[in-house]
């Protein structure tokens, strides 16, 4: 079944002609930008757009053809076309703040020996912009670039979550009851509610191996000039590595690196 109501409304309430391909246009690309080197294939792909096989091959037919896709030959695959790099690489000095903070996510994962990651935040999703390996061998593959999760799931959109105004976060869980259901019965806005008040309370996020079995992960959320948390630093690793013995030390090396990266971004980026 293809998803309704997606147009959108010009300021007059008027609808926009074309405004819901585009719509589908632009979630298809999301979805391909998030696949990862492999790519994925149409009938993933229709299914979490919420649409036909048919339609979601057709769109993304039209994006190949303005080089903003491309596809595998051998796999069929789905992937990110070159004119995205064009557009990306346009914008990136504009939005893209990895120059800024390459080297405290490395200093980061060198410190604790976990993966370390940067994530921004993008609406009402975090997408990780950045990843450095740590040096202990056993590692979690939950997260790498261009990775999507809604904002209190992952440890970094639940950093960033906990410290939106109470009614921002509370019309973001209104705007998401599917939650609890696409993510497990610990996603649900009760539950949700009170790890954003632990986290609050604690100055970090604790992922508990809630999005995938024995892969841990912490977050702190990282402020723009305004005070608003637009990104995240983060940790992932296996859950014998983030006991009660380590966790403190690790949750403060966070804190530290996130304090650091704030106050660079707002000296660089004052008004």
């Amino acid at each position: 079944m293809e998803r309704r109501g997606d147009s959108s409304s010009a300021v007059s309430g008027a609808p926009v002609p074309g405004a819901q391909a585009i719509a589908r246009a632009a979630r298809l690309l999301r979805l391909v930008s998030a696949a990862g080197r492999d790519g994925r294939a149409v009938s993933d792909l229709a299914r979490e757009a919420d649409l036909s096989r048919s339609t979601a091959h057709r769109l993304l037919t039209a994006l190949r053809a303005e080089g903003l896709v491309d596809q595998d030959e051998r796999t069929a695959h789905w992937l990110p076309g070159p004119e995205l790099f064009l557009m990306g690489s346009a914008a990136a000095p504009r939005y893209d703040i990895s120059g800024f903070a390459s080297d405290i996510v490395r200093s980061l994962a060198v410190t604790t020996e976990e993966s370390a990651f940067l994530s921004v935040r993008r609406g009402d999703e975090t997408v990780c912009v950045l990843r450095e390996e740590g040096a202990f061998p056993i590692r979690s593959f939950v997260l790498s670039e261009g990775v999507r999760f809604p904002l209190g799931v992952a440890s970094a959109g639940l950093a960033i979550l906990s410290f939106f105004p109470p009614d921002e976060a509370e019309a973001y869980l209104a705007r998401h009851p599917e939650l609890g259901k696409t993510w497990g019965a610990s996603h649900d806005a009760e539950r949700l509610r009170a790890r954003l008040a632990d986290t609050r309370d604690r100055g970090y996020a604790v992922n508990p191996g809630l999005v995938v079995e024995g892969s841990w992960g912490l977050g702190a959320a990282v402020f723009d000039p305004l005070g608003r948390p637009e990104w995240a630093l983060s940790l992932t690793g296996v859950e014998f590595r983030f006991g009660p013995d380590r966790l403190p030390a690790l949750g403060r090396t966070l804190l530290s690196h996130a304090h650091q990266l704030t106050t660079r971004l707002q000296s660089m980026r004052r008004p």
